[in-house]
């Protein structure tokens, strides 16, 4: 049977480390045959500081599992290409997280999107990218995510 193969787009997480135990992760889609339309590198998220402290185990762990070990390297910033499912959950990750200042909230929402399927990952993330308002996008998915009336 011929197999023919699709160019997939390419993804590529960047990750640095400021100081002491300080992470800094960043995710992008490079120009590839599959992205025609991209012609430099677009950042899709990125995420720092205390919110990514918050959940940082867990998606070290995720990472971990993908076969990528971040080693701390003082300032230096670390290239690995990714899958585009991991692309997708990584990416949705750090936009919905982000701006978030609840830490129990932030934890919940990390493991929601965390057992999310690729398919809804990635409808959320391009309504994340995409829209007019993408605030709104984020803000409507943190409600769904940590209803309380479940």
């Amino acid at each position: 049977m011929n197999e023919t193969h699709f160019p997939r787009p390419l993804y590529q997480l960047q990750a640095r480390t400021h100081g002491k135990d300080e992470l800094e992760l960043t995710l992008w889609e490079l120009p590839c045959a599959a992205t025609p339309h991209i012609t430099k590198p677009v950042r899709i998220a990125g995420l720092k500081g205390r919110n990514l402290a918050l959940v940082e185990s867990m998606i070290l762990r995720r990472l971990h599992r993908a076969g990528i070990r971040i080693a701390p390297l003082g300032g230096m910033v670390q290239h690995f290409a990714v899958d585009e499912e991991l692309a997708l959950n990584l990416g949705l990750l750090c936009r919905v997280l982000a701006p978030m200042r609840h830490a129990e909230r932030m934890r919940l929402v990390a493991l929601r999107i965390d057992a999310m399927n690729p398919a809804e990952a990635a409808y959320w993330l391009g309504m994340a990218m995409h829209r007019k308002n993408p605030r709104r996008v984020l803000c409507a998915l943190r409600l769904l995510l940590t209803d309380p009336h479940e």
